[in-house]
């Protein structure tokens, strides 16, 4: 390494350890942030998948309440 290039390697070293701080503040921020609409996507896809099975559970119990029905007269 030449006299030249020590100065330069310190100086990068020195930003890099004077701007870790800010990297990782903005890291931590972005990560959450997309947390958390991962977060609220998954929640707004199982709220629709979960009313679409409500909704089949009911169709099912309405059927099977009516053969019930249908049974019950002719018993």
């Amino acid at each position: 390494m030449s006299e030249n290039e020590k100065p330069t390697a310190d100086l990068r070293q020195r930003f890099k350890q004077l701007t870790q701080p800010l990297v990782d503040s903005l890291d931590a921020r972005l990560r959450d942030e997309v947390d958390a609409r991962v977060d609220g996507r998954v929640e707004e896809l199982l709220a629709n998948r979960l009313s679409v099975l409500e909704r089949a559970v009911a169709d099912l119990d309405r059927a099977v309440r009516a053969l019930e029905a249908r049974l019950d007269e002719r018993a």
